[in-house]
């Protein structure tokens, strides 16, 4: 029996997997069971199944994306699904349980890819960010929203659960007309544009993404509020004055885990004595960890989601006061299976785009995303802080009023 059978024993318990080897015989592994796919992939050389065994995240994911294995029907959702719902994070089971010397290495190597200087940080988001827009566009919202959505309704279109959680996310920061907002990480500019719109506030959007930038100002000039959204190409330890509020949603991911104290002390800084503060970022359930191999490879160098305790050790000490918390545990997952959905739907423009490679690649990054949302430790925070306690009302109806109304004008 080859180290790849013991692999597959030991993880695929539940559901069938079924491995036809580079000379076209097979084997399966699992028991059928409801809810747990069945999936056959093929081995296209004699050296994939040694490659997945030395290194799964960065052998899997370099093998589907190099052809060197292909998944029937090229479900590379239901392969990853199948392996993350074998090693479920409720389960406490996991896909490899490394010895001392690999957890040693892997601290070194979390560390060291968690310092985010800042010409790395921004070559980091060069990385992801000033890939072709018209790709983005395929599988993003009309808004252009890359992050978590908000399902009021698991059946709700993407559409509506980016709208819904720009609603969501406003009702939190308690705006008022008129107050000065820093958006950190603004992305396409939607957030921005959404707050101006419908709270009637001013923001300071910042980027590193130059591709980013010239979307964000071009869409406030379209909209003839560029006087009041503002966007500029920033770090944000770059960033002078005061803010009535301040968000910052899927950019914490990018900061590194070296640097949280120093965020946290320039948010502090620059948050006004009565303000505000939104954090939305993906996080982990457990303790401190090491972003995968092949994420940190091909998808997101220098990336990190932090966990509860990394995020309030760095924000207590520059007295910021954690008001609010709330964990959205399934609400990527749903968001990343309508992004693959689209993404398949477009298959042909993106390899036109790029190449069958990157195909794979993107496909492999969204599954692997989605499935860590369903099964694994990933989830959302969304934090609130205020540097005075008095900033806001005693009790939390103001969220939800505040919510009801923004979405009520959205429907309008």
């Amino acid at each position: 029996m080859s180290l790849f059978d013991v692999f597959l024993r030991r993880v695929i318990l539940n559901g069938r997997l079924t491995v036809v080897d580079h000379k076209g015989k097979s084997q399966s592994f699992g028991t059928p069971a409801p809810d747990y796919p069945d999936i056959t992939i093929r081995m296209n050389d004699s050296g994939a199944a040694g490659a997945i065994v030395r290194n799964p995240a960065l052998g899997a994911g370099e093998g589907y994306m190099n052809g060197r294995f292909s998944v029937d029907g090229d479900d590379i959702m239901g392969l990853v699904e199948l392996v993350q719902a074998n090693t479920r994070w409720e389960s406490g089971r996991a896909m490899e349980r490394p010895n001392i010397i690999k957890k040693g290495a892997r601290a070194l190597i979390g560390k060291l890819d968690r310092i985010n200087q800042r010409a790395r940080a921004k070559a980091n988001v060069a990385h992801h960010y000033d890939l072709s827009g018209r790709l983005y566009e395929l599988f993003l919202d009309k808004d252009q929203q890359y992050s978590c959505a908000y399902f009021t309704d698991p059946t709700n279109s993407l559409e509506q659960a980016q709208e819904d959680k720009e609603a969501h996310i406003a009702a939190k920061l308690a705006l008022k007309p008129g107050q000065r907002v820093l958006d950190i990480g603004c992305g396409w500019g939607g957030m921005a544009l959404y707050l101006h719109e419908k709270c009637g506030v001013d923001v300071l959007g910042i980027t590193l993404s130059e591709e980013q930038l010239k979307v964000a100002r071009q869409r406030a000039e379209t909209a003839g509020v560029a006087d009041h959204v503002k966007f500029e190409l920033v770090d944000y330890r770059d960033v002078s004055g005061r803010f009535d509020r301040i968000v910052s949603v899927g950019m914490f991911e990018h900061v590194g885990a070296w640097h949280y104290s120093e965020f946290f002390r320039h948010c502090h800084n620059l948050l006004a004595e009565d303000g505000v503060m939104l954090l939305h970022t993906i996080g982990r359930l457990n303790e401190p960890g090491v972003t995968d191999a092949w994420t940190r490879k091909y998808i997101f160098p220098g990336g990190y989601c932090p966990s509860l305790r990394e995020i309030a050790a760095a924000s207590e000490p520059n007295k910021l006061m954690v008001s609010d918390v709330e964990v959205l545990r399934l609400h990527y997952a749903m968001t990343l299976r309508q992004w693959y959905a689209r993404v398949e739907a477009n298959r042909e423009e993106i390899v036109k785009l790029y190449d069958e490679r990157f195909y794979r690649m993107w496909k492999f990054y969204l599954a692997g995303s989605a499935t860590a949302f369903e099964h694994g430790n990933m989830v959302n925070f969304q934090i609130q802080y205020l540097r005075d306690r008095r900033a806001l009302p005693v009790t939390r109806d103001y969220m939800s009023s505040a919510e009801i109304g923004l979405r009520a004008k959205t429907a309008l």
